[in-house]
């Protein structure tokens, strides 16, 4: 097994270095279709109100991406949070989007109160690699096709926004398991 995945039972966690540098692909892309749509955000944001100070860490914690006046004239942090939905897989039956699902329930509930305290909506942009994407992923990339549409009417517009997405996460799950061949050696 590679230096990039640690085998734990019926559990395969990702290295972090590996993991952060896909989650990293994935949020420029997202972040370069909202570019392309016209949509005013701004990577790794610092709100300072994501992280709790009583944790002991820095309070500067970035939304991953913050998207401007996206709610009404309120501003919207989108959190990315990529999952296997493997993860788990020996503890119950398996469901379709159900490790997605419960990353984005999680999420809600660690940093909806606090935006909405500081008049910020939150959006967690939960996926899985298999292509499963949460409600509120589904919500909010619909919604920037229709604005995409609106604003940059063009044949390859009419689809990209999806495809692109799609795209930026498998190309991420393959280098995962490019990471995990074994090497040949000549």
């Amino acid at each position: 097994m590679s230096d990039s995945t640690v085998d734990r039972g019926d559990m395969v966690v990702l290295n972090l270095r590996s993991l952060t540098n896909w989650l990293a692909a994935v949020r420029d892309v997202l972040f370069d279709i909202f570019r392309c749509a016209g949509i005013s955000a701004k990577k790794e944001a610092p709100v300072n109100f994501l992280t709790d100070p009583l944790e002991g860490r820095s309070t500067l914690r970035p939304a991953d991406i913050l998207v401007f006046g996206w709610v009404g004239e309120k501003h919207a942090c989108v959190d990315l949070t990529g999952v296997s939905p493997l993860v788990g897989l020996g503890s119950s039956a398996f469901t379709v989007g159900q490790a997605a699902l419960k990353a984005a329930s999680g999420k809600v509930i660690k940093h909806e109160k606090a935006c909405l305290d500081n008049q910020h909506v939150f959006i967690p942009f939960a996926f899985d690699t298999f292509g499963f994407l949460a409600p509120e992923a589904v919500d909010l990339l619909s919604r920037v096709q229709r604005v995409m549409r609106s604003n940059v009417m063009t044949p390859r517009s009419m689809d990209v926004v999806f495809k692109r997405l799609s795209f930026a996460i498998q190309k991420g799950v393959s280098a995962q398991l490019v990471a995990r061949l074994p090497t040949i050696s000549m």
